[in-house]
């Protein structure tokens, strides 16, 4: 049972942000930023934060160009475009807000790697970038497939490389690792372990109910609540349009004399890989099987790490030996759009969710425009 002193003091707040991963760290400190007063809570169902926010690739991504040619089948140009200045911005404020040096954040640009299924794309170089220069002040994408053999890539499956000038590269751990530091410094109270099993929207305020095992549940209150929960949000919220998607990720040992640095991109952005620490993190091939990856489940999928590793040998690394090191998984979110989730859901239940793989750019954003809706 609760004591007179736990219901009083202890499970009321001005607001609650249900998940504790890039975006929903991101609210809290936007919402400290402007009510430094307000008793903030941040709720994470783990002991760490799960999902994809300590799990990616580590990408600070405006997106490749068959990504963008991709998204231009499904939404109009110039959502496209509202979608890639909500990347810029997401990762500006990032980084104004870490530091480039607290999250080793590098921003050296990135290639993709185009096969013969996208040579296609090559011809339309010069019409994205005239439709992004408005943006970004420049040509984003320039044709250097004269680094092909200089980074060792296969030229049988390499048939062009495109540079992409406005993309970077960051230490995920460290992100979140200062993330954490700054909501804790700024007064947001973070308890992980604590999973909720529903929410209840009383008009006045939000009732958020955590279940204990053979105790009473816990029901903290707090004026609105925002779910930032990502791929898992449906848990509370059924009805949202979003869909799961695992992302499979490998890491090799250190390969001496490893001839490329950097991001690269591959597939429409289905494969990605770049040089950590002198070693190859690899991840990708969710298109090879839609229907099995479209889960929330982190277990290995055998068949797809195989794929990663023949890409890895046949590719990217010809005539170089390796090992793999480390194996794990990160679950995303998806939707009809590349356009995430930010709404009410009720008056007082807000959602920032369906992230689209794009968390660590827009997540900044994402919790800026979630912690207005909040205070509205």
């Amino acid at each position: 049972m609760l004591s007179y002193w736990e219901k009083q003091s202890l499970l009321q707040y001005d607001y609650i942000i249900v998940g504790s991963g890039i975006v929903g760290l991101s609210t809290a400190i936007s919402l400290k930023e402007k009510l430094p007063a307000a008793h903030i809570l941040v709720l994470e169902a783990n002991i760490l934060p799960t999902g994809a926010s300590t799990k990616n690739a580590g990408f600070a991504c405006i997106g490749s160009l068959t990504e963008l040619l991709s998204d231009l089948k499904t939404m109009p140009p110039d959502e496209v475009i509202s979608l890639l200045q909500m990347r810029r911005h997401g990762l500006q404020l990032l980084r104004k807000r870490i530091g480039d040096e607290y999250m080793e954040y590098r921003e050296n640009g990135s290639h993709e790697l185009i096969g013969v299924q996208e040579e296609h794309a090559l011809s339309a170089i010069d019409k994205v970038n005239a439709m992004l220069r408005p943006l970004l002040g420049a040509d984003a994408f320039t044709l250097v497939s004269e680094r092909i053999s200089a980074f060792g890539f296969d030229s049988k499956y390499v048939r062009a490389l495109i540079s992409n000038n406005f993309e970077g590269e960051l230490h995920t751990g460290k992100m979140m690792r200062t993330l954490i530091d700054i909501a804790i410094a700024r007064g947001v109270e973070i308890k992980t372990g604590c999973f909720v099993s529903r929410l209840e929207d009383l008009e006045t305020g939000v009732r958020v109910v955590v279940p204990r095992a053979n105790a009473e549940e816990i029901g903290f209150l707090a004026r609105r609540v925002a779910i930032c929960t990502n791929a898992f949000a449906r848990q509370l919220l059924p009805d949202l349009d979003l869909q799961p998607g695992r992302g499979q990720v490998l890491l090799t040992n250190v390969i001496p004399d490893l001839p490329f640095r950097g991001v690269f991109h591959m597939d429409e952005g289905y494969y990605y890989f770049r040089e950590l620490e002198g070693k190859v993190l690899f991840g990708g091939g969710r298109n090879l099987d839609f229907e099995k990856e479209t889960t929330t489940s982190f277990d290995i999928n055998q068949e797809i790490q195989q794929q990663l590793e023949n890409r890895l040998r046949d590719i990217i690394l010809p005539g170089r030996s390796f090992l793999i090191t480390d194996r794990w998984t990160g679950i995303m979110a998806f939707g009809k759009t590349r356009q995430p989730l930010i709404q009410f859901y009720t008056r007082n239940i807000v959602s920032g969710v369906r992230m689209g793989g794009m968390g660590v750019a827009i997540g900044s954003a994402v919790g800026e425009q979630l912690s207005s809706f909040m205070t509205e």
